[in-house]
């Protein structure tokens, strides 16, 4: 791993698509690499995450109008989670280096006349608050140089998860699953695959009421619908050559819609044919690609009934978590945004070529210091 053995400390806040909160990380970089010397998640007030998600589950960009609120209020809230971090760990704000704020993301339309990706979250306003130097706005370079913005996640794990023969991949399952292909020799490609837990989450609540599928065991108690699965992975988007990302204004509940049949379906069978969903199209991804082994991070390392999935379409590839090779599979990402704010500080630029397809290696992020 290059360059981690500053000692330097770091704070990371990220918040992805399934809304749960701000997850708060603090890093610190040693010889033998990342160490997470604690993590929190501020769970969203309820205010704002009902605001969150009538921006975000419409499908659209938002209005002009509706973003310096929900900017504000959510640069708040992550300026908060900083300090309850911080305060919970004893750690001062003056022997913090630097916050990397990843932001939640609102709208990611990276193809087109007009690509754009939109994070809020004001990074700013956080290192006024807090009295840190604050990092953000990490996709916006990468989109003005024909990138996709997104996965930058592959950047981190060329650094920590680096086979030393073959080809590793690292597949993140959050709310959309990105895969990170690795090659002994240096070489690194990275896509998102589809959906990961955005469809599961969304479909839950909807019938259910409940936030997530707690180890996916509803999903496992239902039979998977033949016919449903093949008609959505004949979406146009999984044949679709990298590089590509997406996210929930894509793979949301008016999508599913489209192919649910006309007659009565028990909604638990559906649950199935998405978990199923999100594992073949992930499996597919990784068999393409003559990965060797698989270790996987996010969220939905935690949802056995996917893992289980995942494994079966996977026979002969041995799948474990990250875990095993020294990072908790829930941190990955909030190590990702810590690690960016330092590469950005040390001015190294980032080659996304491979990844994202932009045309030249760019400085990710923007630098804001505290007034004081």
């Amino acid at each position: 791993m290059p360059a981690v053995n500053d000692g330097g400390r770091y704070a990371s806040l990220n918040s992805g698509t399934s809304r749960d909160g701000v997850d708060a990380a603090l890093v610190r970089f040693e010889a033998s690499g990342p160490v997470v010397e604690a993590a929190l998640c501020r769970p969203y007030p309820d205010e704002l995450a009902a605001r969150l998600a009538r921006v975000i589950e419409a499908g659209r960009r938002p209005a002009a109008d509706e973003i310096p609120l929900l900017d504000e209020q959510l640069a708040i809230h992550f300026a908060a989670a900083a300090e309850e971090l911080l305060s919970a760990s004893g750690v001062s704000a003056k022997d913090v280096v630097a916050i990397g704020s990843h932001g939640q993301t609102v709208w990611h339309a990276p193809s087109g006349p007009q690509p754009e990706t939109i994070q809020l979250g004001d990074p700013a306003r956080i290192a006024r608050l807090t009295g840190i130097r604050t990092v953000g706005d990490f996709r916006t370079a990468d989109i003005e140089a024909g990138g996709q913005g997104a996965p930058l996640a592959p950047l981190l794990h060329r650094a920590l998860f680096r086979p030393a023969s073959g080809r590793r991949a690292i597949l993140n399952l959050g709310g959309i699953a990105n895969v990170s292909l690795l090659d002994s020799d240096g070489g690194v490609k990275g896509y998102d695959t589809g959906p990961a837990n955005c469809l599961l989450d969304a479909w839950i609540r909807r019938q259910r009421g409940e936030r997530y599928d707690d180890t996916g065991a509803w999903a496992a108690g239902g039979r998977v619908l033949e016919d449903l699965l093949q008609s959505m992975l004949a979406e146009p988007w999984f044949a679709k050559s990298p590089p590509k990302s997406t996210g929930v204004e894509h793979f949301n509940l008016d999508w599913l819609a489209r192919f649910l049949p006309a007659t009565p379906t028990e909604a638990r069978d559906v649950q199935a044919t998405l978990a199923e969903l999100s594992a073949a199209s992930a499996a597919d991804a990784i068999r393409c690609a003559r990965a060797g082994e698989v270790l996987v991070c996010g969220g939905g390392v935690h949802n056995a009934d996917l893992m289980q999935r995942l494994s079966q379409r996977l026979p002969g590839i041995p799948v474990e978590t990250t875990a095993r090779h020294g990072l908790d599979p829930d941190w990955v990402e909030a190590v990702l945004f810590a690690w960016l704010a330092r590469e950005r500080l040390e001015n190294r630029a980032q080659d996304t070529g491979p990844i994202t397809g932009a045309t030249r290696p760019v400085l990710l992020g923007a630098i804001h210091d505290p007034l004081r």
